[in-house]
């Protein structure tokens, strides 16, 4: 498959002129192309009395060799970059501990469908509700002034962007398309597929509830378990590996990697956290809607980040041999982070 940049045509042109002026473009018959996609679709409002669309396309056609010898000099046609995401790990026939989400934010919520998608049936937890009941919660809070300190537009399932409209674009470079699998998962979940293509993606957030309820059943299909109020109380840790999770009921869930999807807003967690000696420090680069895991200063894979949150899979050790945990906020305009690549230094599960 190949692919066209900066085809350009009028802000008003014909749904079906699409393929004619990518033949032209090419400079070949219509017989000779065989299909072709729409991978984006910006504007061009610099002269607003003639506002241009700007498309990239993949298309196929009989003979891609030629074209491509034919058009070589041509920096705007190429091969189509591989664009599906690739997994990290795969979970083991036997697991002897299961990964736990703190959180069902979008970073949770994502973090979550990975994990369960690898196989390896995460355990998911959140001190709010259902985004149903919690959407309930929330309105009882704007329209009647009652507050649930656990269930509101901070906490609860879907996260506080489940009411900021669904907007899902960033300002930020995506060179190994880790935002396409977030789109893919978004689409499948129920979003407009016009999300895949368009500059400024935006969902709305009429259609965001039946989107994380349906994320949260993909979840559950594939082996994974979602408890709602239960609030982690502590994060166990003992010579600076995490043990397990303590939760307010009392329960001890045991495990080995720890997701940390509890946004900015859960203060009383970030508290216990530095109550326990685990230091916490802002990061100094920006990590946002499509970047990937977090590196130590060794290049070790620490972090699996979704949105404006950081999600770890270890601890790791300062200079002093204290437990240090890298925490970063960004601001609500991120929509989703997936964990990157494999790398050859990425932690094995």
């Amino acid at each position: 498959m190949l692919r066209l940049t900066e085809l350009k045509l009028p802000l008003d042109h014909a749904k079906d002129a699409l393929r004619p002026a990518l033949c032209q473009r090419l400079g070949i018959g219509d017989a000779e192309l065989m299909d072709f996609t729409i991978f984006r679709r910006s504007y061009d409002a610099r002269k607003k009395s003639a506002i241009t669309l700007i498309y990239t396309l993949d298309f196929t056609v009989r003979d891609e060799a030629a074209l491509l010898t034919k058009l070589a000099d041509d920096r705007h046609v190429g091969l189509t970059p591989d664009t599906r995401y690739k997994f990290v790990a795969h979970a083991p026939a036997v697991l002897k501990t299961r990964p736990v989400v703190i959180g069902t934010g979008p970073c949770g919520l994502l973090a979550g469908l990975i994990l369960a998608q690898m196989g390896f049936k995460p355990i998911i937890l959140e001190r709010g509700k259902a985004v149903r009941e919690r959407t309930k919660d929330t309105w009882g809070l704007w329209r009647n002034n009652k507050l649930n300190p656990e269930s509101n537009v901070q906490f609860g399932e879907g996260g506080a962007g489940t009411f900021s409209d669904g907007k899902l674009y960033s300002q930020i470079k995506d060179p190994q398309h880790h935002g396409r699998k977030v789109l893919e998962e978004f689409v499948k979940a129920g979003a407009p597929e016009e999300i895949l293509y368009v500059s400024k993606p935006h969902i709305g957030t009429f259609r965001l509830v039946k989107m994380v309820e349906s994320i949260r059943a993909t979840i559950t299909e594939l082996g994974g378990e979602i408890r709602f109020g239960c609030k982690v109380e502590r994060v166990l840790i003992d010579h600076h590996q995490v043990t397990g999770v303590a939760l307010a009921s009392g329960e001890i869930i045991a495990t080995d990697h720890v997701v940390l999807a509890v946004g900015h807003s859960a203060r009383d967690t970030w508290r216990t956290l530095a109550a326990q000696g685990v230091e916490q420090r802002q990061r100094t680069e920006r990590i946002d809607a499509q970047r990937g895991s977090i590196l130590d200063r060794n290049g070790t894979a620490l972090a699996i980040s979704v949105g404006d949150l950081v999600a770890l899979t270890h601890t790791t050790k300062d200079a002093t041999g204290s437990a240090v945990i890298d925490s970063a906020t960004t601001g609500k305009r991120a929509s989703a982070n997936l964990a990157r690549s494999a790398s050859p230094s990425a932690p094995t599960w």
